[in-house]
């Protein structure tokens, strides 16, 4: 997850800063994190069909960008894939249910980029119960690929204001094969209303709000070094952090000035969303949560190949008692029958996104 820096100046108390050290040449070259979005380039380059399936899958959507997985390599054609620990959100998604989803993220990409080499997946989910890996798979010659596959590479998660081009219904009907799809504006006025509120009980509860400061990477030198997180660089903002101006105090202020500019800002951008997506579940097991990544990854593929974007704004969704009210409301509003609303997200057109930074492969990789 990044931040624009129109967002980021808002959260700042910008407005009326100039980075004056921004437009020097010199330093705006050298700003890019080159050997944290290296992962984008280097996918696909390895001849073992494991580690190839594997460097497409680490650039999978997942919460925070915190990149939850270990993988460990089994014999020639196995592999087991693990929860890291480590990684987690224990106050906005204590019960791990999101992490879960971007594991499930993780495991279908993989599996896409598998069979766009040839190569089919047989996963075995849960082989040792909740406790041990996520997932179990094994890697076998022959298989046909999927179209899906040619757009990981173009896939983001927008993070911007849409345009007030509507989703065309032909669209949104092929994407109810995946997910239901809301472009009634009666339901839509209120899906924003919803998002916007669960977003303010978020930044407004000190503890949830710290959880996403302490997670900020500020500036080339911290994302190359932890290339997951939020990240926050370029020359125009890392201007600001030399001035002092930019810092991890300020964006955590809810009384500063810029804290409410980017308020604002965030309602704006929810109010320019035309339709969303719902992912739900008829329970909530740990298969429910991995199907519903698998899920959400071929939505967002399939709005990728549409030149439509998704971003998801599942606040509402989250289990921690300040959000209860706002859960109660978003599946009384999209569930029924008990079901669980497991993913929700902005559909519309949005502008191009850059990549977001990724741990190398190797990094990922776990000894017995």
């Amino acid at each position: 997850m990044s931040l624009s820096r129109r967002k980021a100046l808002s959260l700042i108390g910008g407005g009326t800063i100039l980075a004056a050290t921004a437009s020097a040449a010199g330093f705006v070259t050298t700003r890019k994190p080159g050997r944290a979005i290296a992962p984008w380039e280097l996918a696909g380059g390895y001849q073992d069909a494991r580690m190839n399936a594997l460097s497409f899958a680490l650039l999978a959507p997942n919460p925070h960008n915190l990149q939850p997985w270990q993988v460990r390599l089994q014999g020639q054609n196995a592999l087991s894939l693990f929860h890291d620990p480590s990684r987690r959100l224990p106050e906005t998604d204590p019960f791990d249910r999101q992490i879960v989803i971007g594991l499930g993220c993780f495991l279908e990409q993989m599996t896409l980029a598998a069979g766009a080499a040839g190569h089919t997946v047989d996963l075995e989910l849960f082989p040792d119960g909740e406790g041990g890996p996520v997932a179990h798979a094994v890697f076998r010659e022959g298989a046909k690929g999927d179209p899906l596959a040619a757009h990981i590479l173009d896939r983001r998660s927008c993070k911007e204001p849409f345009s007030d081009r509507p989703v065309p219904a032909a669209l949104a009907n092929e994407l109810e094969l995946i997910a239901d799809i809301y472009t009634e504006a009666p339901l839509v006025a209120a899906l924003r209303k919803l998002t916007f509120e669960a977003w303010m009980v978020e930044v407004l509860t000190p503890r949830t709000m710290q959880e996403s400061v302490e997670l900020m990477r500020m500036g080339k030198a911290e994302i190359n070094a932890n290339p997951d997180g939020i990240d926050l660089g370029g020359p125009f903002l890392e201007s600001l952090m030399l001035a002092g101006v930019l810092t991890r105090e300020a964006m955590g202020d809810p009384d500063s000035s810029g804290f409410r500019q980017g308020i604002d800002i965030y309602r704006e951008m929810l109010n320019a969303t035309p339709a969303y997506a719902v992912l739900t579940t008829a329970g909530n097991s740990r298969l429910d949560q991995i199907d519903a990544g698998r899920r959400w990854l071929r939505l967002n593929l399939t709005t990728t190949r549409m030149g439509l974007s998704l971003h998801p704004v599942s606040q509402a969704l989250q289990e921690y008692p300040e959000m209860k009210n706002h859960y109660d409301a978003a599946h009384a509003m999209l569930a029924s029958g008990g079901h669980t609303v497991q993913m929700l997200g902005r559909l519309g057109y949005g502008p191009q996104t850059p990549r977001t930074p990724r741990w190398p492969l190797e990094a990922k990789l776990t000894r017995a």
